[in-house]
């Protein structure tokens, strides 16, 4: 159980990364077409974050909407493992903010260091490589 809301808080930063990117994550490793659509939905995402126009993280419809990620990542997360999945809602919201104001930090310093659209890629790599990490590294969700 305890390795199951591990994961939930993991797969919650990286929704507060990318709010798109947890739910894809979790449906490709699951199967089905869900997975997919979620997936094409994701890749929109990744490159709307690189354009100027794009709001901060930290406004209220894209802090929103990674909360809300944070929080369906964790619960399904946990129900697919048979463990709590309120439990696992709470922690994936509280992973959600920490990817999302922990996040904003890194990225405004990268951004200083290698530009926006770097910072912006490194982001993406760093939020699809945890996401990876955390279903490989517990048990399949299937």
């Amino acid at each position: 159980m305890v390795s199951v809301l591990i994961g939930a808080l993991l797969l919650g930063v990286v929704a507060g990364l990318r709010s798109l990117t947890a739910p894809a994550a979790l449906y490709l490793a699951r199967g089905g077409i869900a997975g997919y659509v979620l997936t094409v939905a994701a890749l929109g995402e990744l490159v709307g974050d690189m354009l100027p126009k794009t709001p901060p993280r930290t406004f209220p419809p894209g802090l929103i909407a990674r909360i809300a990620s944070g929080a369906f990542v964790g619960w399904m997360l946990c129900a697919w493992h048979g463990a709590a999945s309120v439990a696992g809602a709470l922690v994936g919201v509280i992973g959600a903010l920490i990817g999302t104001y922990g996040g904003k930090a890194v990225r405004l310093w990268l951004i200083e260091r290698a530009g926006g659209v770097a910072s912006a890629l490194i982001e993406d790599v760093v939020a699809i490589g945890l996401a990876i990490c955390v279903l490989f590294g517990i048990a399949p969700v299937r």
